[in-house]
């Protein structure tokens, strides 16, 4: 059963790839494993080739993102924009994020595209999750607002924990390449020195949705989901193995969303 064309939904995408972790010191680890995601057209969810709210081996729950209440993303996702003064990205807003699998999700990191009026990316929200049942939203925006492409590099403050095994300092460096077909995200991690210490990524091939791609993927990967969870903690494990000392969590930051810092609430 490979992916087909099918009748797509325009807006509606599914995102086969892999996640790759590489930690360059003080011991190294890495990891790759294969995975999808679904992109998701904000402002027409009414019509998501993929059941909304609602239990089914592949579903999207609106309370997984944004304010996690169940209230409106394309609002929430403007909202935070707006905050922060940015004024260009000004179009569509695609969700990229995990579905639900037979009813269970989690969502390391999910991506929020901001795009203008002529389809350009000019933010991106990364949503992110720790396995504390916490989230963090950084948002990404490069200088000027200038549009974001394969060339664009995005600093920002660490200020979430996420992993036990790196402190709650120093600084992600976010890189992203979109196109019609093709989806990649990189994130890279500083310590507080400045010595880039976490290498990560997600990349993979766009392909429309429908019920036949929705049905591949689920098969070519299944409980995503569940494996994801599960492949924390295993690599947890691995690393404390290793002897890399464990950090204890601290109190999250009472702000739960910050931006790139170029950027200040208005």
């Amino acid at each position: 059963m490979g992916v087909r064309a099918g009748k797509p939904v325009k807006g509606f995408s599914v995102l086969l790839g892999k996640v790759m972790h590489a930690r360059l010191f003080p011991k190294k680890n890495r990891f790759t494993y294969g995975i999808y995601y679904i992109a998701l057209n904000l402002s027409d969810l009414d019509n998501a080739p993929i059941p909304r709210n609602r239990f089914a081996p592949l579903s999207f729950y609106d309370k997984d993102h944004g304010a996690c209440d169940g209230s409106d993303l394309n609002k929430w996702a403007r909202d935070l924009l707006e905050s922060y003064g940015v004024t260009k990205a000004d179009g569509d807003i695609t969700l990229v994020c995990m579905p639900r699998v037979l009813g269970y999700v989690f969502n390391p990191v999910s991506f929020w595209l901001c795009r203008d009026q002529q389809g350009d990316i000019r933010a991106v929200i990364c949503e992110v999750h720790n396995t504390f049942g916490e989230r963090h939203s950084y948002l990404c925006v490069a200088e000027d607002q200038s549009v974001i492409d394969n060339e664009t590099f995005i600093k920002t403050e660490k200020l979430f924990h996420v992993s036990p095994f790196l402190e709650r300092a120093g600084q992600y460096g976010f890189r992203f390449h979109v196109t019609r077909d093709h989806f990649a995200a990189m994130i890279d991690y500083y310590d507080a020195s400045g010595k880039k210490q976490l290498v990560t990524s997600l990349i993979g091939n766009l392909v429309p949705m429908n019920k036949e791609n929705l049905r591949h993927a689920f098969w070519k990967y299944p409980l995503v989901t569940f494996k994801a969870i599960t492949l924390i903690h295993w690599q947890a494990v691995k690393i404390i193995s290793k002897g890399i000392k464990y950090i204890p969590k601290p109190l999250q930051n009472k702000d739960k969303n910050s931006a790139s810092a170029n950027l200040k609430k208005v």
